[in-house]
């Protein structure tokens, strides 16, 4: 399997290194003008239909007017991958790890998780890349409006190397998970790359395109934020800590992977948790968008109820769920205290941080024009 890996990324390489020259040619401002000016001058067939009139973008010339002068290919890569998800990844894997199997107790245990934490964080951060760009792929329209910063819309990335990068990491990601040896793998983290790039690809493409209905578009990212990463990463690292490989079959992979909520409090805990985190971040993420969602008739949340509306109920939501987690680890970090437990220590700084967390939304929140997505972020 090693040796396919190998052959797999080798070939990825020479596809890459002998279309580079072509990138660039996608990649060059002045190849992509005309493009991008008759892209932005073209009025959408439904708003044509409605009567609307439809204001472009002042002109090409403004979105290159906001390209970097030093601007190069990996910049571009790293502008489109949308970094603040991928920090997420980052940092919530390596979390899920130590917490499912604990804190290593030696160098060489350390060495153990941190090669577990590898060969899950690759796959995943590829799979993440895939998502975020097809997102941008199938939303240039509303994106020239929403977010005219993004690679493609201010025309420093083609459409024709946007796909290309995506399938490169689609195909990487999986083809990373499915030939890793069993040491480093489990169904566990199979379906976690497998589902999440599913239900990616059902949130931004035709025919289902989910992100058109608020409902279905909160509960893909409550399926996939909320449950499938935490289940199953925790799981993942849960049973990996226990055994190196298992040799059992899928349905019973499949069933310790529903039976274990039930069976160890802190995966339910977990659970709860991300799963309100999740019902927050699906209200949230449209409330910038509100003008370009309004204009593509994508009816959010926020287009149907009002910025206002929804970014409130949001924030106390988040308000409410920082101090709820801080109020329910104080009994028992105060008590553990008492009788010298040292990990209550840890509890109680946990407390203090949520309620801390709660108290700086409910604050930062006031001043905040909901219609000003600069002020949102």
């Amino acid at each position: 399997r090693i040796h396919e890996m190998n052959i797999i990324f080798r070939i990825s390489t020479v596809i890459l290194l002998t279309n580079f020259d072509k990138i660039d040619a996608f990649i060059s401002p002045g190849n992509l003008r005309p493009q991008i000016q008759s892209k932005i001058t073209r009025t959408p067939r439904n708003q044509l239909e409605a009567g609307k009139n439809v204001k472009p973008l002042e002109s090409a010339n403004v979105a290159s007017n906001q390209m970097p002068k030093n601007d190069n290919i990996f910049k571009i890569i790293y502008d489109f991958s949308r970094p603040h998800t991928l920090i997420g990844s980052a940092l919530s894997i390596p979390s899920l790890c130590f917490f499912a199997s604990g804190l290593p107790n030696n160098l060489i245990s350390l060495k153990s998780k941190m090669a577990l934490i590898t060969a899950a964080l690759i796959p995943s951060l590829l799979i993440n890349i895939y998502i975020t760009g097809l997102n941008q792929i199938s939303d240039v329209e509303i994106d020239r409006i929403n977010k005219p910063y993004l690679p493609i819309p201010n025309g420093r990335l083609s459409l024709k190397s946007a796909k290309m990068l995506v399938c490169f990491c689609l195909f990487s990601g999986l083809g990373i998970g499915l030939l890793m040896p069993k040491v480093y793998t489990s169904f566990s983290l199979l379906t976690v790359l497998f589902g999440s790039a599913i239900l990616g690809t059902m949130y931004s493409l035709p025919p289902f395109r989910l992100k058109r209905f608020p409902t279905l578009a909160a509960f893909c990212i409550l399926t996939v934020r909320g449950s499938l990463i935490n289940l199953c990463f925790y799981t993942h690292f849960k049973l990996k800590s226990l055994f190196s490989y298992s040799t059992k079959s899928a349905l019973n992979a499949f069933k310790d992977l529903i039976a274990l909520p039930l069976i160890d409090l802190k995966c339910s805990l977990l659970l709860g948790f991300f799963a309100v985190f999740s019902v927050i971040i699906a209200l949230l993420k449209d409330v910038p968008d509100f003008k370009g969602d309004a204009q593509y008739n994508i009816r959010s949340f926020t287009v149907r109820l009002g910025c206002e509306s929804v970014f409130n109920f949001a924030c106390n939501l988040a308000v409410l769920l920082f101090w709820g987690t801080s109020l329910s680890l104080l009994p028992s970090s105060v008590s553990g205290l008492q009788i010298g437990n040292k990990s209550a220590i840890m509890k109680l700084f946990v407390s203090v941080s949520a309620f801390f967390a709660g108290n700086s939304i409910l604050k930062k929140k006031g001043p905040v024009n909901p219609k000003d997505p600069k002020a949102v972020y």
